[in-house]
């Protein structure tokens, strides 16, 4: 396989803007020995407690950490999770621009014993509580915008990314000619058009596509990247498969498959990040859809053997790359 040298350093010239539900990452660590007298649950001994950047904010740690410049834009209070989620996002030298709101900081805290997920609990405000007007978003943004290679929305499902904001987003990045890709979630029905890239699982290409899954036929590949280029007409479309690699379409029809890359899948936690944050900064620097998949294919490939939502570095993806060859 080609070396992605090259690329890698005109990846590390870029400035990408995150925008998106950004949360932080709680992980509790420990072990189960026994169940408790009061209900039939484990007891978890507690060993430790670590916390990252999850959701969008995790995106802008995958760019930072393959060597691009990184601001992200979502809510973060002024609490305690908002504070902590900050200066790890300023550790990795992430410009914030939080922007405003009137709920808490997102947090999802996972228990793991023994290196497996026993439970997840989520700390979040109501969606409406995430929200800003498009002439907030416009004295925010509009710079940022400008000053960007390209421009990713994250979304989460949690609030932030509204109609009205994705358009007026949109319409600031088509002014300044800038790349603009989304990670959709179909369950909210968001509107969207003219973007250059959206980056959908299996499960959300049938939602956008309009299709109800059949589990006793094949995948309907070209009718669903048909459909979904007819109502949002997307520039580029690539369908993440889990297993069975990367689904590429341009202008509603099939490019390519790209098989997976993953040698060993330890946790899929943050994949979906990794592989938008690697396809848009290798697009971003120039790349074709068919070797930016490649590249994001290895990054996502080296993410998941690692355990909880974590990120690739330019080393790892080169080292991979060479094992792989």
């Amino acid at each position: 396989m080609k070396t992605f040298a090259p690329l890698l350093k005109k990846i590390s010239k870029l400035r990408i803007l995150v925008l998106g539900d950004v949360m932080l990452d709680h992980y509790i660590w420990g072990d189960a020995t026994r169940i408790s007298p009061e209900a039939p649950v484990p007891v978890v001994d507690i060993a430790k407690d670590t916390w990252t950047a999850g959701g969008a904010a995790n995106v802008a740690l995958n760019i930072a950490s393959l060597g691009a410049k990184c601001t992200v834009a979502g809510f973060i209070a002024d609490d305690e999770a908002g504070r902590k989620l900050t200066t790890i996002l300023n550790q990795h030298a992430i410009t914030t621009l939080p922007t405003p709101g009137s709920g808490s900081t997102i947090v999802k805290t996972r228990v793991l014993v023994q290196h497996q997920q026993l439970c997840r609990l989520d700390r979040e405000s109501a969606p409406a509580a995430y929200q800003f007007s498009v002439q907030a978003a416009e004295a925010l943004l509009r710079d940022a915008i400008e000053q960007a290679d390209a421009i990713i929305l994250s979304d989460y499902a949690k609030g932030i990314l509204t109609d009205e904001l994705v358009a007026k987003v949109t319409k600031l990045a088509r002014s300044a000619g800038k790349f603009i890709a989304l990670d959709p979630k179909p369950k909210r029905k968001l509107k969207f058009r003219d973007l250059d890239l959206i980056t959908p699982n299996r499960r959300e290409s049938y939602e956008l596509a309009g299709i109800e899954p059949d589990l006793h036929t094949p995948y309907p590949k070209d009718e669903i990247c048909r459909r979904i280029h007819r109502a949002y007409a997307t520039r580029n479309l690539v369908i993440t498969l889990g297993e069975d690699g990367m689904l590429l379409s341009a202008d509603g029809k099939i490019t390519r498959t790209i098989p997976t890359a993953a040698r060993e899948v330890f946790d899929v936690s943050g994949a979906g990040d990794t592989a938008l944050a690697s396809l848009v900064l290798a697009l971003a620097a120039g790349a074709k859809l068919e070797q930016a998949a490649h590249f994001s294919n290895a990054a996502s490939g080296v993410v998941v053997g690692k355990l909880g939502t974590a990120t690739v570095t330019p080393e790892e993806l080169l080292a991979y790359v060479a094992h792989q060859s």
